[in-house]
């Protein structure tokens, strides 16, 4: 049982407030994920030739300035960081793959959690409380986000396997229930150069669909051959740079729930987080239907 997180907001005056409205939505899924949380947020995007990727060094005392030092001298002296405890975005003009080599090469401990021109992504251990006081969230910006809360049941408690799950660049998704044929889906992928990170069953997912956009399809077409590749029960929710996506299997065994207003699309596996956010007894509350694909642009 996992709890999933989802915000976006349609007015641009209300991107400053966007980690403030989502946190009852957040903490009101604590009993549904308490041992770990995280969250996808989606900004404006940086220059053109420039992405952003979010690192997790593993302790709370990370050296950020050497580590910044480092990367303008390696990468590029426009190079950037901005730190939160134990996570980090760099900022740099410098290729993913010489990013990703110059990290493995000088931090092998440190793990890289997302890449992008828009997306900055936190995850970790912990109540979803104590993580939100962590990395500051509600201080996030932006136009969307991604959220989820996580309760295992098939692999362990570590970092590694919260939710966001990413894949590619500017891609995210979050999980509640559980694939019975993860294992198929890595062989089918593994052959075409793809590699996994983990032995969660939401990492087969996201790689899939991520893979399908990779070779062309838009979301909504990938979303589909998805109904067709992955099975189990399952509600997804996706963010992409400019976009929402919320689906759910044949059965919808696994709970969602949508509130959308003139000022925002909330969702939440409950209810009962989304009831202290803003006009939300005037909004159209919905449950999505099975198989149905659910996309709001930002």
């Amino acid at each position: 049982m996992c709890g999933i997180v989802g915000l976006l907001v349609k007015k641009p005056e209300l991107r400053e407030q966007l980690g403030m409205l989502m946190m009852p939505i957040l903490i009101g899924m604590t009993e549904r994920g308490p041992e770990s949380a995280g969250m996808a947020v989606f900004t404006s995007a940086v220059a053109d030739g420039r992405r952003k990727f979010s690192v997790y060094s593993g302790t709370a005392s990370a050296p950020w300035a050497q580590f910044e030092a480092a990367a303008a001298r390696d990468l590029g002296a426009a190079s950037t960081v901005q730190a939160r405890a134990n996570h980090a975005v760099l900022e740099t003009a410098a290729a993913p793959d010489t990013v990703r080599a110059w990290l493995l090469a000088n931090y092998p401990g440190y793990h890289l959690l997302s890449v992008g021109q828009s997306i900055d992504l936190y995850k970790d251990t912990g109540s979803p409380a104590e993580v939100a006081a962590r990395y500051h969230f509600p201080a996030l910006t932006g136009s969307h986000l991604v959220g989820h809360t996580r309760m295992a049941t098939e692999t362990a408690v570590t970092p590694a396997r919260a939710h966001p799950f990413t894949a590619g660049e500017d891609f995210c998704l979050v999980h509640n229930g559980s694939l019975s044929n993860p294992n198929s889906v890595r062989r089918k992928l593994e052959p075409l150069g793809i590699k996994f990170e983990t032995d969660n069953d939401t990492e087969a997912a996201c790689r899939f669909l991520e893979w399908r956009m990779r070779e062309g399809d838009g979301l909504e077409t990938a979303l589909e051959k998805g109904f067709d590749e992955l099975d189990g029960f399952y509600t997804f929710l996706m963010g992409t740079k400019d976009e929402l996506a919320l689906v759910r299997d044949a059965f919808s065994c696994k709970p969602a729930i949508v509130a959308e207003t003139d000022d925002y699309v909330a969702i939440s596996s409950e209810f009962r987080s989304l009831a202290k956010l803003p006009g939300v007894k005037n909004a159209n509350i919905f449950e999505p239907k099975p198989e149905q694909i659910y996309i709001w642009r930002a």
